[in-house]
């Protein structure tokens, strides 16, 4: 039976060789051509046999997806959007570091990938919402769009962020899987606090999350920390309360031992009042967080708008005043369609 070599985590490599009659090590090799060197084809592994090879690609064909679109933006970053085996299409966009090295090339590049196809979260600042679920992405699947990314920018990838399209908890095995193969060395070899998972707040997956023993980062889109205002802007978590959402958070921290990031979008005339700076600072009393302020990119067709830069310095100084850990993050590819679903849905 064919199984794409996308479906496999690293711990299922052996088998796989094992199954074709090679022996171990030729797991380690495999591997490290697929995702520590990205080659694009069985043709490139040259140090495999080539009986093996051609048993590979009858019966783990390997996938390289297509950039059928690429927007380069004024601040360096660049969105693709990428077309899977199947045909389905996702987004991923790489973001080199404003800052250089001696040589005069970026000191990081971050990728932010995709879990999901699209999305049942149904947020409604969110352009992916709006097109709902078709699948969850393979391990490989999501590697894959940080070696496209690598390729096109010529350099290795140092940080990544699952934060594209989907909800990574309702993929948690494979996304696991995926994070695993960003972090291993003869993978991607990106280290485990340099590689953050973002969540709309799937409580299992945050419990679950905390006790993985690698030191992967948790991000949690709050965006409001009002109960009303959360569940009219992120419907599908309208099931999980906010109190019962922070004590998750405090399982996880009392496990993990690592700070939570807290992501909030700031919305003019939506959550950007005196009484939601309020319910937020409240919110934050007992949990170990670190605030990141998003600025809003504008979304075709969406009745948001972004705060105004006033707001949202007055939200600095207040949650700075309250002993809080803040920071607005650098807002990029706006002139992109850079946010989540934005390009997909514009050529779609």
């Amino acid at each position: 039976m064919t199984t794409a070599i996308e479906t496999y985590a690293p711990s299922e490599f052996e088998a796989l060789v094992k199954s074709l009659g090679q022996p171990r090590f030729r797991a380690k090799q495999l591997f490290q051509w697929i995702y520590g060197k990205g080659a694009t084809s069985y043709d490139e592994m040259s140090n495999l046999p080539a009986a093996m090879r051609a048993q590979l690609a009858e019966e783990a064909p390997l996938h390289i997806p297509e950039v059928v679109d690429k927007r380069v933006s004024k601040d360096g970053s660049r969105k693709y959007l990428l077309k899977l085996a199947d045909g389905n299409l996702i987004e991923t966009v790489g973001i080199p570091s404003r800052d250089d090295n001696a040589s005069g090339d970026p000191r990081r590049l971050s990728v932010c990938f995709s879990t999901q196809v699209g999305c049942s979260m149904a947020c409604a600042f969110c352009a992916t919402g709006t097109e709902g679920f078709t699948r969850n992405l393979l391990p490989g699947e999501m590697a894959q769009q940080l070696l496209a990314v690598s390729r096109d920018f010529g350099m290795r990838i140092t940080n990544a962020v699952a934060m594209g399209q989907g909800e990574p908890f309702l993929n948690y095995d494979n996304v696991i899987a995926a994070l695993k193969i960003l972090n291993h060395p003869d993978g991607l070899a990106i280290g485990a606090r340099h590689i953050t998972v973002s969540t709309c707040g799937i409580v299992k997956g945050i419990r679950a999350f905390g006790v993985e023993p690698e030191q992967y980062t948790l991000a949690l889109s709050l965006h409001s920390a009002n109960q009303s205002t959360r569940d009219e802007l992120m419907p599908r978590c309208a099931s999980t309360p906010l109190p019962k959402l922070k004590d998750a958070l405090k399982d996880y921290y009392e496990h993990a031992g690592r700070r939570i990031s807290l992501e909030y979008l700031l919305i003019e005339g939506k959550n950007d009042d005196s009484a939601h700076i309020h319910a937020l600072i409240d919110y934050c009393k007992g949990l170990h967080v670190h605030v990141n302020l998003l600025p809003m990119n504008d979304v075709e067709g969406s009745p948001f708008k972004a705060t105004s830069k006033s707001t949202l310095n007055q939200w600095m100084r207040e949650l700075e005043d309250a002993h809080i850990r803040v920071s607005i993050r650098d807002s990029r590819g706006s002139d992109i369609d850079g946010a989540c679903g934005q390009l997909k849905n514009r050529l779609g």
